[in-house]
């Protein structure tokens, strides 16, 4: 009886575990999307981001070292991984 009691609480944690994560994945997306907007709209008011670190992103990326580029750009902002790597093609392209 004490068998199957835990092995019912150890369900519930985990499916209360497994739901959580979505709603992370759900929001760090529309935190991706809320800083993807930002940008569009600092470049389209002509403003940059006066961090060092940025500029160092982008000549990395132009000297053709995007992995170096990705993990600068990512210690400068936060981002994720992929997030990174979107923005560091786009600063080659």
């Amino acid at each position: 009886m004490d068998t199957i009691a835990m092995a019912l609480v150890v369900t519930v944690l985990v499916v209360q575990f497994a739901g959580s994560g979505v709603y992370f994945s759900r929001a760090d997306r529309r935190l991706a999307r809320i800083e993807h907007e930002l940008d569009l709209i600092m470049a389209h008011l002509g403003l940059e981001d006066d961090d060092p670190r940025l500029q160092q992103a982008h000549e990395l990326a132009r000297a053709g070292r995007q992995i170096e580029a990705i993990k600068v750009y990512r210690e400068a902002t936060g981002a994720g991984l992929k997030e990174a790597k979107d923005a560091v093609d786009r600063m080659v392209a």
